[in-house]
């Protein structure tokens, strides 16, 4: 670890070198590319020069302590010396996690796509619930939501809906909500108070830029229709609603949402590209298995992640068993303490994949 610290060390002075260059300075394509290194490395560089200040202190103090001392010095530094030894491993563990191989898509945008499972209208009306905390989530963290794809059902709630939540950072927060979530409650369609069990699913995609993944548009079959509402009854006149089919694999997107054509092919191919970048990355995954199955976060989109269970307000995600009793507040938006424990844990089953 230290060695490889070292060398980051070695590369952040050389960069910090480069960045005070005249030549360099000049050139702003090159600054800015210096500058962004830079600032990768600023963080662990803090941290691990905190470190070896702490651990100077400690072999001072020891080599002091190896000497005769007066009584009252020697109990300062054996004072100084118990206050910085828990610093130090501290500092150590924090090097360890800011080691940790970055996931490529942790600053991306997200494609968030959320159905109705089991549980007919309830289950839809529950989709609607996870769209409406993920949305508000997105507000806390002034990310912005926009809307690419909806199903709705006549009562509000949702078969399907699709969006892209745009922000810094918003794939390393949400990757962690692909999975089943279920609901336990007595719906509103219910006369005899009896509790159901509802569910819906949740994909979060990262978004794939053009760059990172051409399609061949010979590969596309590309359907254009009048767009409907809930029930089926039409709500365009024109020809605007899209579906691309991606011949190759199969895959079908529809967009019907916005009035222009141009703009629901645009959402409908955002929306293609982000899911064959998914499939494309959990067919490289499935080569690592072993792997995958160490880490909490990003698993089979069929496991049941967590149950929301209205008539004890408790929320409890499966991966990591926790349960909290502030469901009104988490479907409101505050997610911060499940997501920042799916976080610890998954960074530690990181550490022990890597120390076995």
């Amino acid at each position: 670890m230290f060695d490889k610290l070292s060398q980051l060390e070695d590369k952040y002075n050389d960069l910090t070198k480069k960045l005070s260059d005249p030549e360099v300075i000049a050139d702003p394509n090159s600054f800015q590319k210096f500058a962004k290194a830079h600032a990768e490395l600023e963080e662990i560089m803090t941290v691990y020069r905190e470190y070896k200040e702490v651990a100077a202190g400690i072999a001072e103090a020891k080599e002091l302590l190896a000497d005769e001392l007066e009584p009252d010095f020697r109990a300062m530094v054996q004072e100084e010396l118990k206050e910085l030894e828990p610093k130090q491993e501290k500092l150590q563990e924090q090097l360890k996690i800011m080691l940790l191989p970055k996931d490529p898509n942790d600053e991306k945008n997200v494609i968030v796509e959320i159905r109705a499972g089991t549980g007919g209208e309830e289950a839809a009306l529950f989709a609607g619930d996870l769209f409406r905390m993920y949305s508000r989530y997105a507000e806390a963290n002034r990310w912005k939501v926009e809307l690419m794809s909806s199903n709705a059902t006549e009562l509000g709630g949702f078969k399907e809906v699709i969006f892209m939540i745009e922000g810094k950072g918003a794939y390393s927060r949400l990757k962690y909500e692909s999975g089943v979530h279920r609901v336990q409650r007595v719906p509103t369609t219910e006369s005899g108070g009896r509790i159901h069990t509802s569910a819906a699913t949740v994909a979060v995609l990262p978004e794939a830029e053009e760059v990172e993944l051409h399609i061949d548009p010979n590969d596309l079959r590309i359907d254009v229709y009048r767009s409907s509402g809930p029930g089926g009854q039409s709500v365009n006149t024109t020809d605007s609603a899209v579906r691309i089919t991606h011949l190759p694999t199969g895959l079908v997107v529809s967009c019907q949402d916005e009035k222009s054509q141009h703009k629901n092919r645009e959402k409908a191919m955002k929306i293609l590209r982000a899911r064959l970048l998914d499939q494309l990355q959990a067919e490289q995954e499935a080569e690592l298995a072993a792997q995958r199955r160490s880490q909490v976060g990003t698993g089979d989109r069929s496991e049941r992640i967590r149950t929301y269970n209205f008539p004890q307000g408790r929320i409890t995600d499966h991966r990591i068993n926790l349960t909290l009793y502030r469901l009104d507040a988490v479907l409101e938006g505050d997610l911060d303490e499940i997501i920042d424990n799916l976080i610890t844990a998954d960074q530690a089953e990181l550490l022990k994949t890597m120390e076995s």
